[in-house]
């Protein structure tokens, strides 16, 4: 499951002047490497779906009832259970994912349907739902420099979208790819940056009981 977070949607992965975007060429060179290495891939373009970052009071009350009852996120969830790896590509705005991203982790990861709370558990009280997820992968892309992102700002993306949620709910192999101070880099060098994300891609391979099948990602 490949799931992209910018407002002009994959669509802006080809390097046209005012509808370009550099999130988008990411995503889409990580998906024809991914391809390229025999995987099924499911995107979710929230832009494109017009997808509803916002938890609504009938959200909550479902989600503490352990249901939903917006179709979108009942689509989202019955492919996230499909899955095998979710990738998630999205731009770094005032040091944190876009608003449809983390309304994908409130209004998707529903308890009840992808993790659950065990009662009186010691430790982390939660259990991962999702027996075929396999990791989790984050391509992100941003102004800031790596080192001031990591040192200074302490990384909160990762701490969100990995110590904070997945992490949390028990999902292993948790992987971070940064492009960092992207506005600093030349042409070549963001061309140079693609073609190693396809290949990163391009080199992965599905493990154990997949090896029969392309993993969905």
């Amino acid at each position: 499951m490949f799931v992209l977070d910018h407002p002009y949607t994959l669509d802006a992965a080809d390097n046209v002047p005012h509808r370009r975007s550099f999130t988008a060429a990411v995503a889409d060179a990580a998906i024809r490497g991914a391809r390229l290495a025999g995987h099924e891939i499911d995107l979710v373009d929230l832009a494109a779906d017009g997808f509803d970052p916002v938890m609504s009071r009938e959200d909550l009350v479902a989600w503490r009832l352990k249901s939903v009852v917006d179709p979108v996120v009942a689509d989202y969830q019955r492919r996230l259970l499909a899955a095998d790896h979710v990738v998630f590509a999205f731009p770094v705005w005032w040091e944190a994912m876009p608003a449809a991203t983390k309304g994908f982790l409130d209004r998707v990861l529903t308890k009840g349907v992808v993790f659950e709370e065990v009662a009186g558990a010691k430790g982390n009280p939660f259990r991962n739902l999702m027996p075929r997820l396999g990791g989790v992968t984050v391509l992100s892309i941003m102004t800031t420099p790596d080192a001031a992102y990591r040192w200074w700002f302490r990384d909160p993306l990762t701490k969100i979208m990995f110590k904070g949620t997945f992490g949390k709910i028990g999902v292993k192999n948790l992987r971070w790819v940064n492009y960092a101070a992207i506005t600093e880099k030349t042409p070549e060098q963001r061309e140079r940056m693609l073609r190693e994300t396809e290949a990163r891609f391009a080199a992965l391979r599905p493990v154990g009981r997949q090896e029969r099948q392309p993993a969905r990602v």
